[in-house]
């Protein structure tokens, strides 16, 4: 299979490609920049150029191809919701480009847009799964997502993998070293109330399969959990870094939580469980690699 991938020379992008090529595919790694046209071809990648805001250049990657995997997102948080409607209409601008070809489309999403709430009068929300419709189905990130599985309908075998908040390995860039970095600026380590609010976990070189998995067989309209832990506890995750940095640990208020962690203040509270077991099933993945914690201490995450 020759597969276009979007986002290609990124953090989960270029696990996914030497995956693939691993596996014995070929791949078009969509380039926007030189630095990574170059990265892309030192792996053996076809280099197409473009980039998000050009629709007509995904186009052309996804017709050229026998499958798409679209990972690129514009990580600019300032411009948050303009990056949202990007997105959203590269994923429209693909799964128009192949629609009535029964080609598959897999594309990223978050667990963080799934919460199943407990038990009357509970703290805490029950696990996330893969029957799970997103919480607002037309906003943000789920909007791309609501979008590709009506393309389903249309001869489009799209599919969706929500990510956990934490994909985790070599090069990271994303929550734990945010948190990390608040508690080295601010002195200690913190997490929000009793920190028993839960985030799931998958380690980038898992992830990265998953997505292979999906482009090869993923059914039309499924919706896959890249979650390989269901839910680490904050405070675990607080602690690990104050044991590592030796910094103390404690609980803030939510009103402080903004002030602490800045951007991820917005999510340090927030409790999203999430099985894979539906995904485990109808794919055969199965994760391997280190699990948060471990990977935490072990990766460099705290040197």
């Amino acid at each position: 299979m020759r597969v276009f991938v979007t986002g290609a020379a990124g953090f989960i992008g270029s696990a996914t490609v030497q995956d693939l090529l691993a596996a014995g595919h070929q791949v078009l790694g969509l380039a926007r920049n030189d630095a990574n046209a170059e990265a892309l071809a030192k792996v053996g990648v076809d280099v197409h150029r473009g980039d998000l805001t050009d629709p007509d250049s995904l186009v052309a990657g996804a017709k050229a191809c026998d499958g798409v995997i679209h990972l690129a997102f514009i990580h600019d948080f300032s411009q948050f919701m303009a990056n949202i409607e990007t997105d959203r209409r590269a994923v429209e601008a693909m799964a128009g480009a192949l629609e009535g070809s029964d080609k598959p489309l897999v594309i990223a999403s978050g667990t963080l847009m799934v919460a199943r709430p407990g038990p009357s009068g509970a703290a805490y929300a029950l696990p996330g799964t893969e029957a799970d419709t997103a919480m607002n189905p037309n906003a943000g990130r789920a909007a791309a997502e609501t979008l590709l599985l009506g393309a389903s309908q249309r001869g489009v075998r799209g599919s969706v993998v929500r990510l956990s908040p934490t994909v985790h390995g070599a090069g990271d860039k994303g929550f734990v070293p945010m948190m990390i970095a608040a508690a080295r600026e601010k002195g200690v380590a913190a997490y929000v109330g009793d920190g028993a609010n839960r985030w799931p976990a998958v380690h980038r070189l898992d992830a990265a399969r998953l997505f292979r998995l999906a482009v090869e067989n993923a059914a039309p309209g499924a919706r896959l959990h890249g979650a390989a832990e269901e839910g680490i506890p904050i405070r675990a995750i607080a602690e690990t870094i104050g044991e590592g940095l030796g910094v103390p640990v404690r609980s803030i208020t939510p009103e402080e939580a903004p002030d602490h962690f800045g951007f991820l203040g917005a999510f340090s509270a927030m409790d999203n469980p999430t099985s894979s077991l539906a995904t485990r099933d109808a794919l055969g993945w199965r994760p391997e690699h280190p699990g948060l914690l471990a990977d935490m201490r072990d990766a460099g995450y705290l040197a």
